[in-house]
């Protein structure tokens, strides 16, 4: 990668960028109209015609009806896409829009229906323009938020959702060389006043960024620290593979009769906070566990075991699992579904 953050990219520079997507039948490009998605349509057009036998590209912009300008900015996408010869599609989020939480469910919203087009397209994934900016950002917002380990990994370059391959890029890429590359081209892009909005945290934050920047906490410090996190997190996730297998292996009798609760208790504390995630989650029917609540019913569990005694020492539901502990057995099975209340 080049050294200089405000230098265009080359046409060699991109074919690296998207040589993991080369065999590929089909890519969806989501692109808004902002500088980094525009720079994402611009860039894999120019890489696509390079290749003698490569994916199809299908760019998507999402209308998420909040700003009277969204209609224009997609037909100035329609039409840059024209020139480049790329079918284009502009998806509406229909119905309505809730009060609070605005930016988390647009957000939802866009990756369903990228992912139905994705679907619709024979493409097997969904390629965004997220930069090394959006990364350092989201590091912040996650650390704000107290995250875990998995969570400070921050974004990974490809990710699966919605059923299809949630793919980035741009994620090494700092945004000021997406926007030199479009400056060298000639090629206009929109800018999106909610960016700068401070009703919204990562506007927020990025208006500390120059501050943060002096003190070291600059987008590269920022994205090899949720690298290096991302990294420590593959390792935690192979040791707990692992116990997986140790815990298998002190089983007895029916899957549902649980684990030795002496083996468990044996483990490092993060490998038992993360095998009762995954246990909670394979078999809880209402969503994914919250990391909180689970450390918290993992204390709960500790000191349940180091009272002893006879009987159940511990029974508790969490995210639609039923999480009992016995004198030697720890259990999780699906809760039963909760009474509706009847006035």
């Amino acid at each position: 990668m080049p050294d200089d953050d405000h230098s265009p990219i080359s046409a060699r520079h991109a074919k690296q960028l998207f040589a993991d997507w080369t065999t590929a039948p089909a890519l969806i490009l989501a692109v808004s109209g902002g500088p980094d998605s525009i720079a994402l349509m611009w860039l894999a057009a120019r890489w696509r015609r390079t290749l003698k036998r490569g994916p199809n590209l299908i760019a998507i912009t999402v209308d998420h009806g909040l700003r009277p300008e969204a209609a224009r900015e997609a037909r100035d996408v329609k039409r840059l896409a024209a020139s480049l010869e790329l079918p284009h599609r502009t998806l509406r989020w229909t119905g309505d829009k809730p009060k609070t939480g605005l930016p988390a469910a647009a957000r939802e919203a866009r990756y369903k229906l990228l992912a139905k087009a994705a679907r619709a397209g024979g493409a097997t994934h969904v390629l965004t323009a997220h930069t090394r900016d959006d990364q350092a950002e989201t590091l912040l917002m996650r650390m704000a938020r107290g995250s875990g380990i998995a969570g400070l990994a921050a974004m990974a370059r490809q990710t699966e959702r919605d059923g299809v391959l949630l793919a980035r890029p741009f994620l090494t890429i700092p945004k000021a060389q997406l926007i030199a590359t479009l400056k060298k081209a000639k090629v206009e892009f929109a800018v999106d006043p909610t960016n700068h909005d401070p009703h919204f945290t990562r506007p927020r934050l990025r208006a500390l960024m120059p501050a943060l920047s002096a003190e070291g906490f600059d987008s590269r410090n920022l994205a090899r620290l949720a690298a290096r996190l991302a990294r420590a997190n593959a390792a935690l996730e192979l040791l707990v593979d692992g116990a997986e297998r140790f815990l298998a292996l002190h089983g007895q009798g029916e899957a549902n009769d649980g684990i030795d609760a002496k083996a468990f208790a044996a483990l490092v504390e993060e490998i038992r906070v993360r095998l009762l995630l995954r246990m909670i989650n394979k078999v809880g029917h209402e969503g994914p566990a919250e990391l909180g609540k689970v450390e918290t019913l993992l204390s709960a569990i500790d000191a349940a075991f180091a009272a002893g005694g006879k009987g159940i020492r511990l029974k508790q539901t969490l995210a639609g699992a039923l999480v009992s502990l016995t004198q030697d057995r720890l259990r999780i099975v699906p809760a039963p579904p909760r009474r509706r209340r009847t006035d």
